[in-house]
C-alpha cells in the first residue's frame, strides 16, 4: 500500500534529507540537510536530526 508524502507550500528541504512515506510537512517549513523526517509536522517549523526534531516553531521565512 502507498503512503503518499505531503509537503506544503514555500517549503525548503535541504541536501540529502529522507522523508518517509506518508509524512506531512506543513506550509513554510524548513528541513536541514541530512535530516530523516518520520512523523508529521506542523507550519512554521523548523526542522533537524535523525531522527528529525523541531528545532523552532513559528518560524518566519521572509518573503
Amino acid at each position: 500500500m502507498k503512503k503518499d508524502v505531503f509537503i506544503g507550500a514555500n517549503c525548503f528541504i535541504g541536501v540529502a534529507s529522507i522523508i518517509l512515506p506518508g509524512v506531512h510537512i506543513g506550509d513554510n517549513c524548513i528541513v536541514s540537510a541530512g535530516s530523516v523526517v518520520t512523523k508529521d509536522f506542523s507550519e512554521n517549523s523548523i526542522i533537524a536530526g535523525n531522527s528529525a526534531r523541531r528545532i523552532k516553531e513559528n518560524a518566519k521565512m521572509n518573503e
